[in-house]
């Protein structure tokens, strides 16, 4: 670090400022270059693969916005689109709340609590190839471990991946597996709520549901609408599950958004229908983002009126 320093001195204008602004450039330099290489010049590639009919083999030929136009009669993109916009719908707020009364739980003060939060956090690290090769095993019609339970009930099996009807169920089920993520950094934002808000509210006579509606919960509102932005863009980019667990099956059921896309540039081979299909997911994104920040972050309280 000391060499650097000296370096930078050497080479650096004789101003103070001007060594600050040439040590703060060196600072953000992976974050730039990062930008330019993982970002810039991909979407800048997929723009222009998304003009052009390319099959890997051919050289690329411009077709403009004929990519961009063939979706609007393509079936299985209304089909993926459908299946995504279901799977969000559903699978994001229900992970929100659930996420949410978990962190409630686990931020209890009981004797052990700290093992248990080791256990609901670990699910969230598994690796995705793993989680799914597990939920697989466990939504088997014949040997799988829910449908066992179900029969322990007294209830028929269920035909979890191999009915239309209920293989997205059975993925949503799946995705919430996953809520250890949210859990902790609810977890988090609940342990920063000052303990002099809530015996001020006991003081005035207020109860645990008074508490929680008028204390944590306007107090977690930035958080829960960060994991809401976090949870609208995770789930419109859901791919591995698809995949590995279904394959877009049965009846393109569980056909994701993103999986249409593979299918269509490392399948099909049809690299300009993909750049333009990846640009669409894009612009679908951004546009519930914004109108996420537009109306719900009305909502979020940053801090306590006085």
């Amino acid at each position: 670090m000391t060499a650097i320093t000296h370096w930078i001195h050497r080479l650096s204008p004789q101003t103070l400022a001007g060594r600050r602004t040439l040590v703060g450039y060196i600072f953000i330099s992976p974050f730039i270059l990062g930008f330019l290489l993982w970002f810039l010049l991909p979407a800048v590639t997929a723009l222009w693969l998304a003009v052009n009919d390319w099959n890997l083999i051919r050289p690329p030929r411009f077709v403009g916005a004929d990519n961009f136009l063939k979706m609007g009669t393509d079936r299985l993109f209304w089909q993926s689109l459908k299946v995504t916009t279901v799977f969000s719908i559903i699978s994001v707020p229900v992970g929100l709340v659930l996420s949410f009364l978990l962190a409630l739980l686990m931020n209890t003060k009981v004797r052990g609590i700290a093992f248990f939060r080791t256990v609901y956090y670990l699910p969230s690290i598994v690796p995705a190839v793993a989680s799914a090769v597990l939920w697989a095993w466990i939504l088997n019609t014949e040997f799988g471990l829910l449908n066992v339970l179900l029969q322990a009930l007294g209830l028929p099996k269920v035909p979890w991946l191999q009915d239309p009807e209920w293989a997205l169920p059975a993925l949503i089920l799946m995705s919430l597996w996953g809520l250890g993520g949210s859990m902790i950094i609810y977890l988090a934002g609940l342990q920063g709520i000052p303990e002099t808000y809530y015996e001020a509210a006991r003081i005035d006579g207020a109860g645990r549901w008074a508490q929680l509606r008028h204390i944590t919960i306007p107090l977690m509102s930035p958080i829960i609408f960060f994991n809401l932005i976090m949870g609208i863009i995770g789930s419109f980019q859901i791919f591995t599950a698809g995949y590995l667990v279904t394959n877009g099956g049965p009846q393109n059921a569980t056909l994701f958004y993103v999986l249409y896309l593979y299918r269509n540039g490392f399948e099909y081979l049809d690299m300009g229908y993909a750049a333009a299909l990846a640009w669409i997911l894009f612009f679908i994104i951004l546009a519930l983002t914004l109108f996420v920040f537009k109306y719900v972050g009305r909502m979020v309280h940053y801090e306590i009126s006085p």
